[in-house]
């Protein structure tokens, strides 16, 4: 690491004013200080000091995310070899299967997102925002695995520049840019983000694994089952592959247990909240329950409780989406309330939108815009009942 430390400390007057490679100053310093913390102080101004500053947060975000992204390379492999073949292959066969298919996805999210912001440092001449460390990674993760790599590549341009950067860069968006991108795709590219065709890959790669579906196959989720069905008991019955993650879906959001990996990470070191994470689990639960006891005849009113917190992205949404920094409510008081409305909305609309349902997405978005005035009314009730207090006296 010295010698590293050295080399870079070697050219970096290159990069600076007068440097003849100074028009890339954004670039190298985004790649110093990713390796190492800066050792710049301010010199005005009342500041905090820490070692751990927001890029080594991305990064621990980051960390927590590859037991879910590890099991989604897994279980692709896995749903592709039951889908083409009717039985499992080796453990090596369908990781690296799924490795390989994730990969191109992973190297067009950083390519695109990243490529875009460092334009975009270089023209304002700031330095590189480190968010998109932990957007370049969600984004395939919340994707089929049959997404198209160009369809992936125009969403998150889009989201990157008109979810983000138009806000001012990391730190002042108010959605969060994995989502807007999720959402993207979603509206503009119906048939590529549901049914179920887009949740199983069924093309060999590189002549591994199979190139033609069994006869009788179906890739639909344990969601899509629900919102299609005729009778009100008409859902999956649970099984504890729901909670392992060997189902269809998402690449990144079926394992309940790598995902409370990253959770386990996130809260230990306090990068994420655990008032929100309760919350939204909370809030899906009472509203499930209250949707079995007096909902409408169907099968996802009917799905139980507990069932309807495993599926789908509610866990993923919980951990990994709602806890943004960035775009929940940032009192503590509030983040009981942002993490309650996005449980029971993300039901509400599984329930009553049979169209749609995954509701998590949604729910999350619809509360990006609500965090603020959440905020606004706790920290105005805060300063009534102060001034009560100083009247009274």
């Amino acid at each position: 690491m010295k010698t590293l430390r050295n080399y870079l400390d070697k050219i970096k007057p290159n990069f600076e004013e007068g440097g003849k490679f100074h028009a890339f100053r954004s670039v190298f310093d985004g790649f110093e200080t990713f390796l190492y913390v800066p050792n710049t102080t301010s010199k005005t101004g009342t500041n905090i000091h820490d070692a751990i500053d927001s890029k080594r947060i991305m990064s621990i975000v980051v960390i927590a995310l590859v037991p879910a992204l590890l099991f989604g390379m897994y279980n692709i492999g896995y749903q592709h070899f039951l889908a083409t073949t009717g039985s499992v292959g080796s453990f090596w066969e369908m990781f690296v299967y799924g490795f390989l298919a994730v990969l191109p996805k992973i190297i067009v999210s950083y390519v695109v997102g990243l490529g875009i912001e460092f334009m975009v440092a270089q023209w304002k001449n700031e330095e590189i925002h480190e968010g998109f460390l932990v957007s370049g990674i969600l984004i395939p993760m919340i994707v089929p695995v049959d997404c198209p790599l160009w369809m992936l590549a125009v969403a998150t341009a889009f989201s990157v520049i008109f979810a983000k950067e138009v806000f001012g860069g990391t730190g002042m968006n108010v959605f969060n840019v994995a989502l807007v991108t999720r959402a993207f795709l979603f509206f503009a590219y119906p048939t590529k983000m549901s049914g179920d065709s887009v949740w199983v890959s069924g093309d060999s790669i590189f002549g591994l694994g199979g190139d033609k579906f069994i006869d009788g196959f179906s890739g639909a989720t344990a969601l899509g089952v629900a919102s299609t069905a005729v009778t009100p008991d008409g859902y999956m019955p649970f099984s504890w592959d729901m909670v392992t993650g060997l189902i269809p879906g998402s690449i990144g959001e079926t394992s309940v247990i790598a995902i409370a990996l990253g959770a386990i990470l996130l809260l230990w070191t306090g990068v994420a909240s655990w008032k929100i994470m309760l919350s939204v689990f909370a809030g899906g639960a009472f509203m499930a329950w209250i949707f079995n006891v007096i909902g409408p005849d169907t099968a996802m009113a009917h799905m139980p409780w507990y069932q309807h917190l495993v599926l789908g992205g509610f866990c993923f949404g919980a951990v990994f989406m709602a806890t943004d920094p960035v775009t929940a409510s940032r009192t503590e008081t509030g983040k009981y309330i942002y993490g309650i409305l996005i449980g029971v909305m993300a039901i509400i609309i599984r329930v009553l939108n049979p169209g749609y349902p995954e509701g998590m997405m949604l729910a999350i978005l619809l509360m990006n815009v609500f965090a603020p005035l959440i905020d606004y009314c706790i920290m105005q009730n805060n300063i009534s009942r102060r001034m009560n207090r100083a009247k009274l006296k």
